[in-house]
């Protein structure tokens, strides 16, 4: 029985090895399947464009453009299911028959289009790829590529009237027609100049140019339709917080569309703006918000989405209100003010499980005044946290002992548990684990900085299911523990165990553990450490790092000196407990990681936040800590039970690693 839940934890422990880099390194790991990515999300996007000239009051008014659209739908819906499986491939698979079904009933345009922008979204999230431009867009540049490449067919102003395009079919796409431009982003224009479109004359440039040439060309492109609207679009833009709060950097400005800024901008401010920072994409990165003023300016968006009736664009904006605007800053405000950092977290929960909860606007209004009071106190304590050396150096240290410190913890049962055990042959899987996670948190490093973008929910949700999985394994494996401090069960375990050799899925086994458990805190470690790199306090910040690993290894020698003192019941005793209760903090600061990535709802609880104990004010992390509770009680009263019986003559094998049949 104890065999089989020792299994159990190790197949857990590889799914949690699995799932950990599937929502974190899969674009790195299947570019052959992503690179189908791209093509998918142009075919959603092209048909929430052109569905209007296929359909119109639930007619068919143009067959042959009905037909494509069709074809679009169900390839769309094949390529995605064929993408490798994630956490999100299910809610993505219904998105995508929802569109089916939705073009097949011959639904309106507008409905259309809607969802296969949703659909193109949630797309990205999933499965991130290159969204925008790596260097800020020359426009003369594109409009120099425009008049060599495309005035011939699309004209000299972009009508679509080039006198090679007249013998044409279908004819140039006429890029002034503001209906159809309102639809489309600088990286629909994008991805159309890098692929082409199929069945028609529009070929592929993807050779020819380069990224740059094609993102300097798509911005050109997508200016013209509102050339005479871009003149008032400057003085909107330096004084607009809520177009700044939904375009505040390039990656956001190349995915934006004005019928994504209507619920919070009315349609002529929405071109305005757009229509100038596509003609002047640097302002972008002169005029943007970051930070808490960032987060204050996306949940006053989020707000007026939510009382125009665009309830996911609402939630959308509170939750990146607070992984882009007051995650990064975390460190700081932790530093200066926990207790607020915790507070802030609960009420912009609760702010967004109202939203999704059909409460009413004057409630939903009242939260976001709660909540827009704390930001502003944030940003008052965190004015002047920026470039402050004790700032700096406290919030270096405060993140690796706290992160740490769970870690540490596991690492050190383990280490422990094999000296006693007198398998020192096995110490080296352990060290190989950890070690390996520390060198994988570099890569990790380097992928965020310099490859990929790890998002603020992708973030979370690593550190989400990781820390859940790994509440998982330690559940199995404190129980066993217990279980084997009974009755002098341990002695009988160490006569056989002593002998035996240790097998290849035992190895892993521990080196598994040892990695996940560290990495997990690694992964979340090193993006704050990069965000107060970016604060020019490099030395300190290196001096709260060497502080806090000095403090680690002093309590690392403290555990191991006092654990070969302990007598071998005692210990194995104490290491369950331990076990036990990191199983406990682990599942609540996972089920906390998931409701801040946005995966799990948020109900306020009227108990305090202790977050050493991984117990936060909500009832769903409660009620998670509550079940894992139960479930080592249960485990306990059984051992003990057990352990009151004759233990056999001949005790059982190869219990405590997993054995290699």
């Amino acid at each position: 029985m104890i065999t089989n839940r020792i299994r159990t934890a190790f197949r857990g422990l590889s799914m949690a090895l699995l799932l950990l880099f599937g929502t974190m390194a899969f674009p790195i790991l299947a570019q052959d399947v992503i690179a189908s990515v791209p093509q998918t999300w142009q075919m959603l996007d092209y048909l929430a464009t052109d569905y209007a000239g296929a359909v119109k009051d639930g007619a068919v008014i143009s067959a042959s453009e009905y037909a494509e659209m069709r074809e679009f739908t169900s390839t769309a819906r094949s390529r995605i299911g064929a993408l490798p499986s994630t956490a999100t491939t299910p809610a993505l698979m219904k998105q995508a028959d929802k569109l089916v079904a939705s073009v097949d009933a011959k639904a309106a345009p507008a409905q259309v289009a809607t969802q296969a922008h949703a659909l193109a979204d949630a797309l990205l999230q999933a499965y991130p790829v290159p969204t925008a431009p790596e260097h800020v867009p020359d426009l003369v540049r594109g409009e120099a590529l425009y008049q060599n490449q495309c005035a011939a067919c699309h004209g000299v102003t972009g009508h679509g009237d080039g006198p090679a395009g007249m013998q044409l079919s279908p004819r140039p796409v006429n890029f002034t027609d503001q209906t159809r431009a309102d639809q489309r982003s600088a990286l629909s224009l994008y991805e159309v100049i890098s692929q082409g479109v199929e069945g028609t004359p529009m070929v592929s440039y993807e050779q020819q140019l380069s990224s740059d040439d094609r993102w300097a060309l798509a911005y050109y492109v997508g200016s013209l339709a509102y050339t005479k609207e871009a003149s008032t679009g400057a003085d909107m833009w330096q004084h607009d917080t809520a177009a700044q709060a939904q375009v505040a950097d390039l990656k956001e400005l190349s995915r934006a569309r004005v019928t994504q800024l209507t619920p919070t901008l009315d349609a002529a401010r929405a071109r305005a703006i757009l229509g100038y920072l596509r003609a002047h994409p640097e302002a972008i990165q002169q005029q943007a918000l970051a930070g808490i003023p960032l987060a204050r300016a996306r949940l006053t968006a989020s707000l007026t989405a939510y009382r125009a009736g665009a309830k996911a664009q609402a939630t959308q904006l509170a939750l990146s209100a607070y992984l882009d605007g007051v995650e990064p800053v975390e460190p700081q405000l932790n530093a200066r003010d926990g207790a607020l950092r915790a507070q802030l977290e609960t009420a912009m929960g609760a702010y967004r499980t109202a939203l999704t909860s059909s409460t009413s606007v004057a409630s939903v209004s009242k939260q976001a005044d709660e909540v827009d009071g704390l930001l502003l106190r944030a940003q008052e304590v965190t004015a002047d946290a920026a470039g402050d050396a004790a700032t700096t150096f406290l919030g270096a240290f405060t993140i690796l002992v706290r992160e740490g410190l769970e870690a540490l913890l596991v690492v050190v049962a383990l280490l422990a548990f094999l000296r006693k055990a007198a398998r020192p042959e096995a110490l080296r899987y352990v060290h190989a684990g950890w070690s390996l996670a520390l060198v994988a948190g570099g890569i990790t490093w380097a992928i965020a900085s310099y490859a990929i973008s790890i998002s603020g929910a992708g973030r979370e949700l690593t550190e989400g299911l990781s820390s859940l999985f790994a509440a998982f394994v330690l559940l199995g494996v404190g129980l066993w523990m217990h279980q084997k401090s009974i009755g002098g069960r341990w002695q009988a375990y160490l006569k056989e165990k002593m002998a035996a050799a240790l097998d290849r899925r035992s190895a892993w086994f521990l080196f598994g553990l040892a990695f996940i458990s560290v990495y997990r805190e690694v992964f979340e470690s090193i993006l704050f450490y990069a965000a107060l790199w970016n604060d020019g306090q490099e030395v300190w910040l290196l001096g709260g790092i060497a502080a806090g690993a000095a403090v680690l290894g002093l309590i690392a020698w403290v555990l191991l000196r006092t654990s070969r003192r302990l007598p071998i019941g005692t210990f194995f005793s104490a290491s369950s407990a331990l076990i036990a209760v990191l199983a406990v903090v682990l599942t609540g600061k996972g089920v906390a990681a998931l409701q801040e990535a946005g995966w799990v709802a948020v109900s306020v609880a009227p108990v305090p936040h202790i977050e050493l104990l991984g117990i936060y004010p909500t009832w769903q992390s409660l009620l998670a800590q509550l079940a894992i509770l139960i479930l080592l009680a249960v485990g306990f009263v059984f051992n003990i039970h057990r352990g009151r019986q004759p233990m056999p003559s001949c005790p059982t094998t190869r219990e405590v690693l997993p054995d290699a049949d």
